[in-house]
């Protein structure tokens, strides 16, 4: 064979294989292979039964003297109602207090009351003590006692007499608008047979959930034994171990809503972006209203969604926190994924206007296991007029209806305008096995 047939024959060979090359580059690639991952929400949170509370004493000294005054402020939704407990100082162990759970502050139509509510304040028998007659010198601790709490109608159980507790103390209402309320005390007393200074006291405002109050009864119970502290305050006027009691179950409740889970591919976070305001497309109604649906319908139709899933507690619908003893409420979902897929998820702060958990920018790798929870933040929508969580007269879930505003949505500082809220890890628990 010649040399020249030798090249022909080699220079066809190297043609072949670069065709064969060619060939095999261009094949379809072989699909990515799936994985199976359960993700799993855990409404993770530590909740309290009052939602505020806090303390009140006079302007020049601790005590309120005749003719003095406090104010109380504070925020709450229709059925909510607000408590305090004063000493009646010239006493051996007797309290002011409204009648539990409290001063209703709105109208069995949502109206906000206002005006004189003295008459819903009664005088109360702490029952540790034996009483003596209203303006002689007590004596102090003077003789102790073990009688269940009792209201003073007129005369105590040792024949004294006394006026109404409305002709002793006087209580205002005044509201300032967007839940927000002023409780006036003032001490009436002067001149009176019965009069007295009132101690420094203890107020408090409890959470309603499903038209109950978490806590109907926080600072004293009526024909039970003084408890937490009321002792203090009834024969010493000292509210610092109620006070002490009352902050160590105030704090924050809230439901989380049914959770919207999506996986996707190749977009970005399709739910919603920082700085833009609601897309109108169902995210509004989730961080509103708690309901997924309509973002859900919506996105199982949206390019690179590749499926979505609302996951619901099989009992209570809503993801309740830890109350009673209880665990918090856990849902989860097997999901299908492959190399490059991320997972957002969305659900709403139940006690809130317009708030919503939801994963970053970016989403969750679900090829990752373990705790993800670092990727969860909490955003307001912008859609909805702020008020205290938990104590808003027109948020969705306290029977009321949002008040619209159109902002950008944006992260929900901490602290913010209205409370302090617990690290979001300690809120909702995210995790992928």
């Amino acid at each position: 064979m010649n040399s020249t047939k030798i090249t022909v024959i080699s220079a066809l060979a190297v043609l072949a294989s670069a065709f064969t090359a060619c060939k095999k580059d261009n094949s379809p690639l072989s699909d990515p292979v799936s994985e199976k991952t359960t993700i799993s929400v855990e409404n993770v949170l530590n909740s309290k039964p009052l939602v505020e509370s806090g303390v009140f004493q006079g302007g020049g000294s601790p005590l309120i003297l005749p003719g003095q005054s406090v104010t109380i402020q504070f925020s709450a939704a229709k059925g909510e109602a607000v408590s305090f407990a004063t000493m009646y100082g010239a006493s051996n162990d007797l309290f002011f207090a409204p009648e539990n759970p409290g001063i209703q502050v709105y109208s069995s139509y949502g109206a906000p009351i206002e005006g004189d509510v003295s008459a819903q304040v009664k005088l109360w028998d702490n029952g540790t003590r034996i009483n003596q007659k209203p303006g002689t010198t007590v004596s102090h601790p003077g003789l102790a006692e073990s009688r269940n709490i009792t209201e003073v109608n007129a005369t105590d159980a040792q024949g004294n007499t006394y006026l109404a507790a409305s002709k002793l103390i006087k209580a205002t209402l005044k509201y300032n608008g967007n839940s927000l309320f002023a409780l006036t005390i003032e001490n009436t007393s002067g001149g009176t047979a019965n009069e007295t200074p009132l101690s420094p006291g203890v107020w408090s405002v409890s959470y309603i959930v499903g038209g109950n109050l978490l806590n109907a009864a926080p600072l004293y119970m009526k024909d039970k034994p003084s408890a937490n502290g009321l002792t203090w305050i009834a024969e010493m006027g000292d509210n610092g171990p109620l006070s002490t009691y009352i902050k160590s179950i105030t704090g924050i409740f809230t439901p989380l809503s049914p959770v919207l889970v999506v996986v996707y591919s190749g977009i970005d976070n399709p739910l919603y972006k920082v700085g833009e305001n609601d897309r109108n497309q169902g995210l509004k109604d989730l961080a509103q209203k708690g309901d997924a649906s309509v973002l859900a319908s919506f996105l199982k139709g949206k390019t690179g969604v590749k499926s979505v899933y609302v996951l619901a507690a099989s009992t209570t619908n809503v993801l309740l926190p830890a109350i009673n003893g209880q665990p918090g409420c856990r849902v989860s979902q097997e999901l299908s994924v492959t190399k490059g897929d991320r997972v957002a998820i969305a659900t709403m702060y139940g006690f809130s206007n317009d708030w919503f958990f939801a994963s970053g920018a970016d989403g969750i790798d679900p090829l990752k296991k373990g705790d993800v929870s670092t990727n969860i933040a909490l955003y307001n929508n912008g859609t909805a007029l702020d008020q205290f969580p938990g104590a808003g007269i027109t948020q969705f879930n306290l029977a009321g209806t949002p008040l619209t505003e159109s902002k950008p949505i944006s992260l929900v500082p901490n602290p913010n305008p209205f409370t302090t809220l617990p690290d979001i890890q300690n809120f909702v628990r995210v995790t992928l096995q």
